[in-house]
């Protein structure tokens, strides 16, 4: 999944450039012709959840392209989970004792219907600047990118004195079971690049860069079920208590609910560099507010009004699914309601419930935790100095001098694995897109080509920062 939504705030943005011109990243010419050949070879394997998966496949393909090219096959491992696989890959660091640099993406892709695509969705084409295809953007291109970028490097004879480690899921999209092996593997790891997605925005009206965004945090993804029985009746003889509209008292009150605003690090250096590119005053003034005082009342209203923001400014909780009632002539004996929670860092699934039950004040509301293992609570990554400066260093040698601003995802991805271990994991691809090419999980997926050469650069740069000093 794409953890970084360049929609974040709405940005009429021309100034891409506004800092002049930059250099032509370096060209990579083999480089670049074996990311579009991979890329499109992964596309057209079918890795989707269910009867025929073929990640197991995309892993071969990868570990193929890496035994060509330095790797040993010792230090490639590939192991098969249900009807998926994960994959890791190690090029060891000539000092044992730090800690590895961990560079994770996923295999897996959503399902896709050829009858509703204008193509098939697992035949990659290019056409107009654009590769199409299930996975183009989510995220198997970025995968052989980042994958290519550290086989460009072992070709230029760099030596890494911390060790690196290709860790590629197969079910990112589904359950994270094999996400979560991966993470329990390399718990470890001194820190983690997730490339999962597009971190950069393109101008709409330019096509050019920008802003480019990194994720250091990630809200808590979470389902609560509210049930409430009674004994039923004939619908000819009313009740007191009827458990459809009980439930529906909970839910007005939920719904008009705010839990309380918070802040982390992250968030805050978010409000206060998106606030920069903000053309709306009223909107970025709102936002800087709020990163001065998070209880600013009328910088909270502005900000719970708009959509793009609300989920900013803390835990979200929102009623998503209904059901009730056994027959049209008759009392409910059941209702029940699915609440949708994006829980801020720091706060457990125990914690919102026990508030939502009190919100409810409904005895005969009873809530249950629904959610599954699929989802897990992660701190906030730290802004760490090196982790940001070597960002820095990459995206300007790739793109130039563009506005970078941390974020936080409303989640889920791999990245929570390893930072609820205590592991810091930044979400920070390369690649950069329109608001308008966003179809990630959608119809007609597809991702702009513009994005190989910037795009090794970037993560040759990085590589060298943070694991060769």
């Amino acid at each position: 999944m794409r953890v970084i939504a360049s929609t974040v705030f709405t940005l009429g943005v021309t100034l891409a450039t506004s800092a002049g011109a930059q250099a032509a990243p370096k060209a990579y010419p083999q480089a670049e012709k074996q990311v579009l050949e991979l890329s499109k070879q992964a596309i057209a394997l079918r890795s989707v959840a269910g009867e025929g998966n073929q990640t197991q496949q995309v892993a071969e393909l990868f570990r193929k392209e890496l035994l060509a090219n330095g790797w040993d096959a010792k230090d490639i491992e590939i192991v098969s989970h249900n009807d998926t696989a994960y994959l890791i890959a190690t090029w060891p660091g000539s000092d044992a004792s730090l800690k590895p640099l961990v560079v994770s993406a996923h295999m897996d892709v959503v399902e896709a219907r050829a009858a509703d695509w204008e193509r098939d969705p697992f035949t990659p084409v290019v056409e107009n600047g654009y590769l199409y295809g299930r996975g183009a953007s989510d995220t198997k291109f970025e995968a052989v990118l980042a994958m290519e970028s550290m086989i460009e490097l072992r070709k230029q004879g760099f030596k890494p004195r911390r060790t690196l480690v290709i860790a590629y899921s197969g079910d990112e999209e589904t359950s994270m079971a094999t996400s979560k092996l991966i993470a329990e593997r390399l718990k470890n790891a001194e820190l983690v690049l997730n490339v999962d997605g597009s971190s950069g925005t393109l101008s709409e009206k330019t096509g050019k860069p920008a802003f480019w965004s990194w994720g250091g945090a990630e809200k808590t993804y979470v389902d609560y079920q509210i049930e409430v029985t009674n004994p039923g009746g004939h619908s000819s003889a009313p009740r007191t208590e009827n458990a459809i509209v009980q439930l529906s008292e909970v839910l007005e009150r939920i719904g008009h609910y705010h839990f309380k605003p918070e802040l982390n690090d992250i968030t805050r250096a978010y409000w206060v560099e998106a606030s920069k590119l903000e053309p709306d005053a009223t909107l970025a003034g709102a936002m800087r507010a709020f990163a001065a005082n998070p209880k600013d009342e009328a910088a909270l209203k502005v900000l719970r009004a708009n959509p793009s923001m609300v989920g900013r400014t803390g835990t979200t909780c929102v009623p998503t699914m209904l059901a009730g009632g056994h027959a049209q002539n008759a009392l409910p004996q059941r209702a029940t309601a699915n609440i949708n929670c994006r829980i801020f860092p720091g706060h457990t699934r125990e914690e919102i419930m026990a508030e939502l039950e009190k919100v409810a004040a409904t005895p005969a509301a009873k809530f249950s935790d629904v959610t599954g293992d699929a989802s897990t609570m992660s701190p906030a990554s730290p802004m760490r100095a090196d982790f940001v400066a070597a960002i820095r260093k990459a995206v300007t040698a790739a793109w130039g001098p563009i506005p970078i601003i941390p974020s936080q995802a409303s989640g889920a991805s791999d990245s929570m694995w390893y930072r609820a271990l205590g592991v810091p994991s930044y979400s920070a691809s390369a690649s950069m897109m329109k608001d308008s090419d966003e179809f990630a999980h959608g119809l007609n997926e597809r991702l702009p080509l513009l994005n190989i050469r910037p795009g090794l650069t970037y993560y040759i740069s990085l590589y060298q920062d943070l694991a060769g000093k």
